[in-house]
C-alpha cells in the first residue's frame, strides 16, 4: 500500500504524507467523479432552480414589508423635520462649495478629485487600466524630443536684489516676508555651489564659511562670516555675505563688495599661477573666478542703484569682456535694463542682435525689448481708429508681430506693465515664462515702457490677439514651443503667499465645485419652500 500510494502521487510535487491522507484523497477522487455524471449535474440544477423560484417569491414580500415600513416611517415625519433636514443639506453642501472654491484658488486643482485620483482610484484598480509607458527612443530621437520638450528649470534672478538693503527693508515696513523658503533655500544651494570646493579644508575660514552658506538663520551666517573674518582679514566669501545679508542700505553693500574685490583679485592670481598642478587647484580657481565675477557684477548693480548708470554700464561690458564663457549667468541682462535707463536705443539693439539668436535660450527681458524698441518707431503716432480704417503700416505690423511674440513666451507681462495687476518684490530664482518671470521683468522695466510715449498703448490695443494665434497653447506653439504646464505649481513655490498668482490658461472651474453649488442652491430653495409651505411639501416627499 505505501508504494501503491507513491506510486499515485509521484505526478505532483509532494505526495500525500501518510495512509489517512491517502485514503481521504481516493474517495474525493471518486466523489469527483460521480458528481460529474448526468444525473449528478441534473439534481444539481434542480437544486439550483428551486433556491432561485425562492427567491423570486420570497425578495418581493420582503420588499413590500420595507416599503410598508418606510411609508408608515414618513407618514408620522413633521415639516419640521423636513425644514432641519434641508437646511442641514444646504449648510453642509455650502461648507464643501467654500472648501472646494478656496482649495481651487490655492492649489489649482479640487480637492475632492485630487483624493479621488490619489487614493481610491488605486483601491478600484484604476491602475491597472492606465496606459503602458511609451518604449525608449534612440539615441538620435531621444535628443530631439529633449530639445522639443518645455521645461520647468528653475533660474536665479540676474537683477535679484540685496538681502539686507532691500528684502530685509521691505519685510520690517509691511511685516510681510517677501521671499519663500522655497526660493531662499535654491539661493542657500547656489552659494555652496559657486563658493566653496574640495579644498576648503585646507583653509580655517574657508571651513568656517561652508559651514555659514549652510545656516538658517541669518544671524547665524552674519557670526560665522566675522569669525572667517578674524581667521583670515582676506576672505571674500565673508565679505560677500555681509554685504548680501548685513549691509541695511546700497552704500554699506557697496563698500563691503569693495572689500570684497581687493580680496578676491588676491585669490584669484594666486589660483591662476597654480591651477594646472593638480585637479584641486584646478577647482579651487573655478570656485574664486566665480566669487570675482560675483563681486564685480554686484559693485555694477550698485553703481547702477546708486545712479551712476555709466559707471556701471563700463563695468558690466568688462565683465563679459573679461568672462565670456559665463554667458549663462545672463549678465547681458543687467546691460540692457542699464542701457534703456540712459536711453541709449542703438546700443540696446546691438545687444539684442547679439544675444536674440535662436540657438540661445530666450527670456522675457529679450523678447520685450525687442517688442519695445519696434513699439517706439511707431508709438507715438499710432492711433486705433486710424489703423482700422487705413490699415497696419509695415512698421506697425512688425512691431505688432514683436509684441505677439513677446506675449507667446511669457504672457503674464502685459498685466503687470499695464498695472492691470499689483506687483511684488520679485523674488531670487525665475521660472522662465512664467509668473515670476513677469514680475521680475515688470518690476525693473515698467519704467522704460512708461518713459516711451505711446507704447502702453500699443501694447494694450494689440497684446490679446496673441491668444486668437494659440487657443491651444498647452499642444502646441506658434513661435516657440508649447507653453509648458508646469508654471503654475512652480510660480507658487517661488512667489509669496500673499501675491495672487497669475494662472495660463485659464482653468475651468472643476466639476465638483459646480455640483455642490447647484446642490447647495438646490437645498436652500427646497428649505425655504418647506418653511413657506409646509403642508404642501409634506405632501410631495410623501408622495
Amino acid at each position: 500500500a505505501p508504494s501503491a500510494v507513491m506510486a499515485e502521487g509521484s505526478g505532483s510535487d509532494r505526495g500525500p504524507p501518510c495512509l489517512g491522507a491517502a485514503s481521504a484523497f481516493r474517495r474525493w477522487e471518486q466523489l469527483r467523479r460521480r458528481a460529474a455524471t448526468p444525473w449528478a449535474r441534473g439534481l444539481l440544477a434542480v437544486a439550483a432552480g428551486l433556491g432561485l423560484l425562492y427567491a423570486v417569491l420570497r425578495v418581493p414580500v420582503r420588499l413590500r414589508d420595507g416599503l410598508a415600513a418606510v411609508t408608515v416611517f414618513l407618514s408620522t415625519l413633521t415639516p419640521k423635520f423636513y425644514f432641519a433636514l434641508t437646511v442641514t443639506s444646504s449648510f453642509i453642501s455650502g461648507l464643501i462649495f467654500v472648501f472646494e472654491w478656496w482649495h481651487f484658488r490655492k492649489y489649482g486643482t479640487s480637492f475632492i478629485e485630487q483624493v479621488s485620483v490619489s487614493h481610491l482610484r488605486p483601491l478600484i484598480g484604476g491602475a491597472e487600466n492606465s496606459p503602458p509607458a511609451p518604449a525608449a527612443f534612440s539615441a538620435g530621437e531621444n535628443e530631439t524630443s529633449r530639445q522639443n520638450m518645455p521645461e520647468c528649470k528653475v533660474w536665479r534672478n540676474p537683477l535679484n536684489l540685496f538681502r539686507g538693503a532691500e528684502y530685509s527693508r521691505y519685510m520690517w515696513v509691511t511685516g510681510k516676508e517677501p521671499l519663500t523658503y522655497y526660493d531662499m533655500n535654491l539661493s542657500a544651494q547656489d552659494h555652496q555651489t559657486f563658493f566653496t570646493c574640495d579644498t576648503d579644508a585646507l583653509r580655517p575660514s574657508d571651513t568656517v564659511m561652508q559651514k555659514a552658506w549652510r545656516e538658517r538663520n541669518p544671524q547665524a551666517r552674519i557670526k560665522a562670516a566675522y569669525q572667517a573674518l578674524e581667521l583670515n582679514n582676506d576672505c571674500a566669501t565673508a565679505y560677500v555675505l555681509l554685504a548680501e545679508e548685513e549691509a541695511t542700505t546700497i552704500v554699506d553693500a557697496e563698500k563691503y563688495f569693495k572689500q570684497a574685490l581687493k580680496a578676491g583679485e588676491i585669490i584669484y592670481r594666486k589660483s591662476q599661477n597654480c591651477h594646472s598642478q593638480s585637479p584641486q587647484h584646478e577647482a579651487q580657481l573655478r570656485r574664486d573666478t566665480n566669487v570675482l565675477v560675483y563681486v564685480k557684477r554686484r559693485l555694477a548693480m550698485c553703481a547702477r542703484k546708486l545712479g551712476r548708470i555709466r559707471e556701471a554700464v563700463k563695468m558690466m561690458r568688462d565683465l563679459m569682456k573679461e568672462f565670456p564663457l559665463l554667458s549663462m549667468l545672463n549678465i547681458h541682462e543687467n546691460l540692457l535694463e542699464a542701457l534703456l535707463e540712459l536711453q541709449a536705443y542703438a546700443d540696446v539693439q546691438a545687444v539684442l542682435a547679439k544675444y536674440d539668436d535662436i540657438s540661445l535660450p530666450k527670456s522675457a527681458a529679450i523678447c520685450y525689448t525687442a517688442a519695445l524698441l519696434k513699439a517706439r518707431a511707431v508709438s507715438e503716432r499710432f492711433s486705433p481708429e486710424t489703423a482700422s480704417k487705413r490699415g497696419l503700416s509695415t512698421a506697425e505690423i512688425n512691431a505688432v508681430e514683436a509684441i505677439h511674440r513677446a506675449v507667446e513666451f511669457n504672457p503674464h507681462v502685459p498685466k503687470y506693465l499695464l498695472e492691470m495687476k499689483s506687483l511684488v518684490l520679485p523674488p531670487e530664482h525665475i521660472l522662465k515664462r512664467g509668473d515670476s518671470e513677469a514680475v521680475a521683468y515688470a518690476f525693473f522695466h515698467l519704467q522704460h515702457w512708461k518713459r516711451i510715449e505711446g507704447a502702453l498703448n500699443l501694447l494694450h490695443c494689440t497684446w490679446e490677439g496673441t491668444f486668437r494665434m494659440i487657443p491651444y497653447p498647452l499642444e502646441k506653439g506658434h513661435l516657440f514651443y508649447p507653453y509648458p504646464s508646469c508654471t503654475e505649481t512652480a510660480d507658487r513655490e517661488l512667489l509669496p503667499t500673499f501675491h495672487e498668482v497669475s494662472v495660463y490658461p485659464q482653468k475651468e472651474l472643476p466639476f465638483f465645485i459646480h455640483f455642490t453649488a447647484g446642490l447647495c442652491s438646490f437645498s436652500a430653495m427646497l428649505a425655504l419652500l418647506t418653511h413657506q409651505f409646509p403642508e404642501l411639501m409634506v405632501i410631495f416627499a410623501k408622495a
